[in-house]
C-alpha cells in the first residue's frame, strides 16, 4: 500500500512538474542589463544556456542577510553544473554597504547594483526583499519566491532543469 501511495504521489507530481513547465505556460525573463560590483555589465542574454537564480535583496534586509549563506551554498552545489547566480542590490541600498557586505561575507556568485530601480521595475516591479527568480536555459522564470525560498524544494527544481536540454 506504502509503494503505491508513493508512485502515486509521484505520478501526481510528475504531472505537475509537466504542466508547470509546458512551454504554454513560459515567461520569459526581461531584457535586462546588471551593473556589477566591478563596473563591468551583464544582460539576461548572458544566462542564456545556464539555470540562473536572480535573487533581488538588501543589506537592510534581514531575511535576506539570513538566507545568504544558503544562497552561497546553493550556488556552490550546482555551479559547476551550469548553474548561474547573480545577486541584485535594491536601489536603496548603499552602494558602500554592498561591496562592504558582498567582500566580508565572500560573496562568489555576481552581485550587482540597481542603482535607477529599473531592474527590480523590469522583474516584475520587486518591491520585497527577498524576491527570488529560478531562469531556466531557455531564458523563461519558471519560479518566483516571496521571502525565503524552501531550500530543498529549490533544489529540487535546480536539478531538474539542470538535468533539461
Amino acid at each position: 500500500m506504502k509503494r503505491i501511495l508513493y508512485l502515486a504521489s509521484f505520478l501526481a507530481m510528475s504531472a505537475v512538474g509537466w504542466l508547470f513547465f509546458s512551454p504554454a505556460n513560459s515567461n520569459t525573463a526581461p531584457e535586462t542589463s546588471f551593473v556589477l560590483l566591478d563596473g563591468s555589465k551583464r544582460t539576461t542574454a548572458d544566462f542564456k544556456g545556464k539555470v540562473t537564480l536572480v535573487n533581488f535583496w538588501a543589506t537592510s534586509c534581514t531575511t535576506c542577510v539570513a538566507e545568504m549563506p544558503r544562497v552561497i551554498d546553493t550556488f556552490n552545489k550546482y555551479q559547476a553544473r551550469g548553474f548561474e547566480t547573480i545577486a541584485v542590490a535594491m536601489s536603496y541600498d548603499p552602494p558602500s554597504y554592498v561591496v562592504n557586505f558582498s567582500e566580508t561575507r565572500k560573496l562568489p556568485f555576481k552581485v550587482a547594483i540597481d542603482n535607477t530601480g529599473a531592474v527590480a521595475k523590469a522583474w516584475g516591479d520587486v518591491q520585497l526583499t527577498p524576491t527570488t527568480y529560478v531562469v531556466n536555459k531557455q531564458g523563461e522564470i519558471v519560479k518566483r519566491y516571496v521571502g525565503q525560498p524552501d531550500f530543498a524544494e529549490l533544489h529540487r527544481l535546480i536539478e531538474l532543469l539542470l538535468a533539461q536540454a
